[in-house]
């Protein structure tokens, strides 16, 4: 009986120290996405409160980005989300939220701005979206809505959903897919969106 018990005891084992590893990432991943949060909120309420054309122009003219600093705030109204924009995609950029293609756009640069996130933290609610919800960017320099008008699922080594070279102003979202998938997942799920009043 004693035999018996001991490989169990040791799968148990290994299944809640794979857990525990996996689960502190995310729940750091989650604190780290909270401090961009309130970041971004200070960011964002300060344009807020120099809400003009002459100051949104002046802060359109000052805004410039580093990697891994946080730039605004990416609202999700349809699935009550508020995530923190930040520059790059790097790993250690998407532990704080939803980042920024370096590269690509910002809003009134006439060009596709992508943004990338994780399926499992902020992004992992995206399934729920559809065509003609509403997404909101807002930086120092004011607030952009776009409507979404369709999603594409490709492979994971596709690039071709980022040209950069267009000169039409487009939001594109970026996840892993399928969402439920364990491990590293062989797709990508694609939102876009064109700018809206």
């Amino acid at each position: 009986m004693k035999f018996r018990l001991f490989p169990l005891i040791l799968i148990t084992g290994g299944l809640l120290i794979a857990w525990f590893g996996g689960g502190k990432d995310i729940i750091s991943s989650y604190q780290k996405t909270n401090a961009s949060l309130a970041e971004a909120k200070e960011i964002t309420k300060n344009a807020k409160e120099k809400d003009n054309p002459k100051s949104q122009k002046e802060n359109k003219e000052t805004f410039h980005t580093k990697t891994g600093e946080t730039v605004g705030i990416l609202t999700i109204p349809k699935i009550d989300a508020e995530l923190p924009i930040v520059e790059g995609t790097a790993a250690e950029d998407l532990k704080k939220g939803v980042g920024h293609y370096k590269g690509s756009s910002y809003p009134e640069d006439n060009g596709q701005i992508v943004l990338s996130g994780h399926r499992d933290t902020v992004f992992r609610r995206t399934g729920e979206l559809d065509i003609g919800d509403v997404l909101k960017i807002n930086l120092s320099y004011g607030e952009f809505k776009y409507k979404i008008t369709h999603t594409k699922i490709v492979n994971e080594e596709d690039t071709s959903v980022i040209t950069l070279q267009q000169k039409k102003e487009e939001l594109i979202l970026t996840t892993c897919y399928p969402f439920s998938y364990i491990g590293d997942a062989p797709k990508r799920y694609i939102i876009y969106a064109d700018p809206t009043s």
